[in-house]
Order: C-alpha cells, then structure tokens, then sequence
C-alpha cells in the first residue's frame, strides 16, 4: 500500500479485491493501535507513525523473503524446476528442443511445460501454477506483461525451389491471391486481415482452417498462399513452400511473457526466460524485445 498509494493498484498487486485489502488494513491498524494511512478520494499516503513503522519492518521483511526463498530451494533438494506456458504449437515445436538444450547446460534444473488456451495460461499464472506465461497476451488484472519478441509476417507460397526467399514481397502483391486463413480465434489471423483491409488488398477467401499445419501443407498442395508468422519456417522447412518477408510496410506479430504481479521470479525462471529468447534468435527471423 506504500508503494502503490492506492487500494485498488495494491489490491491488483496482491490479487484480492480492494475492499478485502480495506478491511486488512483497518484490522491491522486495530491491532497496533494507531492509524497508518491517511485516505482521500485521491490517494492514500503514509501517517508519520505508518512511516516509523515501514522503516522498522521493511528490512525484517526483505531478509525474510530472502530466507524463505532459500528455504524453498533447500525443501526442493537437488530437484529444481521452472514451469512455463505457451500455444500448443509453440509447445510442441520450439520449447522441446530448447528445453533440451537448456538443460544440457544445467542439468539439475527441470523445465515443466503446459500447453494450452491463453486464458488457461493466464489462470495458471494468477494462481501461481505457472511462472512464465509466453504468447498474444493482453494487459490482465494481476499480472505482469514484458515484451519478450517480435515474429514478422511472411507469405507462403507454392515451393520455387527454397525455402527462404530473399526478395522480399510486398502486400500490394498479394491482390488477387487465394489466401488460406486460420479462423479468427487466432490473434494473428485479426491483425492479417486488418493489414490487408489497410493496404487496401483483395484476396480471394480460400479454405479457413484450425491449425498451421494444415495451412502449409494446402500451400505445398497448391490449393493458395497463406500469410504466417516467421516461427512458422520451422514448419515450412518440411514440406515443398517459399516463405518471403512481406514489406510496405513490414508488420510485427509482438510476443510478450505474462508473470504473476505478486510475486518475484526466481533467478531460474529469470535464467531460462533470457536463454528462451536467445535460442530462438539462434533460428528466427526475429527482433529480439529489449
């Protein structure tokens, strides 16, 4: 509540609401006998004895966070873990091998892995089931959401003998097309249709289908084109297709990594997080977020 000057972004901060906070306060401004927060209709702000008191605990509740997260590792024993969430196609395509390889340089360190909805993850993080949450996350009332990468949109076409194609290929270019979609409960499936309504481009309405597989693979059939974030190469990779950047303008899909907002990442979520981003950098296409 010092910090945040406010009941309902304390409230946010600890996931009760804020007339459950109220009512704590008042309780523990009963038990020590005096008045610790002065209240207005704009802020709340420390009394002098509030601030006295903030000045004894404070230090005795860093060391105590600092002990018990000790604890912790030390009741753990040698089995230390990580959970994280993602899409299913992200769980089973990058997070595998990139578990694989975190762990070939901390062996003692286990990654636990859910795939799943992106409400599913975010419940789990809320609820302190998951550390990491990683995908299309919007703000959510108790977590906390950093950008983690930026995948650009490419158009996949029948195979021209590569994979990558190095020209890039403008959206005015894909007037006319027949375009295979995902169906609109993909995020990035909304973001490709605006960008084509903006630039102004007409595409033919192809087959609409669940997954990005599928979506390749009617490419490699020559059935249309299809428009897919660059993490889709490594599905490409597999099947007869040319993926090319498209350009004027280039578009990002943003990623970002949702955590629970009342609580501290341990170093080893912290660690696997920075090594997440660096593995995919090592394949990807991607401007890696700051």
């Amino acid at each position: 509540m010092a910090r945040h000057r406010s009941f309902a972004r304390a409230a946010e901060a600890l996931l009760i609401t804020p007339s459950g906070l109220s009512v704590l306060i008042r309780e523990l401004e009963r038990q020590v006998g005096f008045r610790l927060f002065d209240r207005t209709t704009r802020q709340v702000s420390l009394t002098a004895l509030g601030s006295d008191l903030l000045a004894v605990t404070e230090p005795s509740l860093a060391t105590l966070d600092a002990a018990m997260s000790r604890i912790e590792q030390t009741a753990k024993g040698r089995e230390r873990w990580v959970s994280i969430g993602t899409t299913p196609w992200l769980a089973a395509n990058v997070l595998p091998p990139a578990i694989r390889q975190f762990r070939e340089r901390l062996p003692d360190l286990r990654v636990r892995l859910f795939d799943g909805l992106l409400s599913e993850i975010e419940e789990r993080v809320q609820t302190g089931k998951l550390d990491i949450g990683v995908g299309l996350f919007k703000n959510a009332p108790g977590l906390r959401r950093t950008p983690f990468f930026s995948f650009a949109l490419m158009v996949v076409t029948p195979d021209q003998g590569f994979v990558i194609n190095n020209v890039a290929t403008r959206w005015s270019s894909l007037d006319r097309r027949r375009l295979i979609s995902l169906t609109n409960d993909y995020p990035h499936q909304l973001l490709i249709d605006k960008q084509l309504a903006k630039a102004g481009v007409t595409v033919v309405r192809g087959q609409v289908v669940k997954l990005l597989e599928t979506q390749i693979a009617l490419v490699e059939a020559n059935e249309g084109i299809a428009v897919i974030p660059s993490f889709g190469m490594l599905a490409c990779r597999n099947r007869k297709v040319t993926m090319s950047e498209l350009i004027d303008p280039v578009v990002n899909l943003d990623f970002y990594q949702i955590t629970n907002r009342g609580s501290r990442l341990s170093d080893d979520a912290n660690g696997f997080s920075a090594f997440l981003k660096t593995y995919i950098a090592s394949w990807a296409d991607t401007s890696i977020a700051k």
